[in-house]
């Protein structure tokens, strides 16, 4: 075959340092454009991008070329910046070291895009760390809690 042709989608998760409640709601809508133009300028396709104060859900499409790793440092990396020089009062503002990267197949991107949609209203119910540990559940990802909670 003389091309190569994928169909990759992430959902990515990562919160605050801390979890400190830095992403107000007057401040969000700005961060996830900002969010998805660094994902647009690095070739991925933003498709749904959304959180709370302390946590952000990105769901993208990217090609096969592109490292997890990498989309984690260029979206956090890039928006960090970004966020201490147009907010003067979120000097202080930093992501978490980690982050989980989960696959989704092209028939869940509905639900998981719902998902991400309905993140104030499930946080009424749940916090950011069952919320984490369920995701390791569900795709059976091992996991020492030691080193989750920086």
């Amino acid at each position: 075959m003389a091309n190569t042709y994928t169909s990759i989608h992430y959902h990515f998760v990562f919160s605050t340092k801390k979890r400190e409640r830095w992403i107000l709601p007057e401040v969000e809508a700005r961060i996830w454009a900002y969010l998805g133009g660094i994902a647009k300028e690095n070739k991925m396709k933003p498709l749904q991008i959304g959180g709370v104060e302390d946590h952000i859900h990105m769901l993208l499409g990217a090609s096969a070329t592109l490292a997890p790793a990498n989309i984690a440092q260029l979206v956090k990396g890039g928006s960090s910046a970004w966020i201490h020089d147009t907010f003067s009062n979120m000097k202080g503002f930093a992501w978490q070291d980690g982050y989980g990267a989960f696959t989704v197949s092209k028939s869940n991107i509905a639900d998981v895009t719902a998902y991400i949609q309905g993140q104030r209203e499930h946080h009424h119910a749940k916090t950011f760390q069952e919320e984490y540990l369920a995701f390791f559940r569900k795709h059976e990802i091992d996991y020492d809690e030691r080193y989750l909670w920086d």
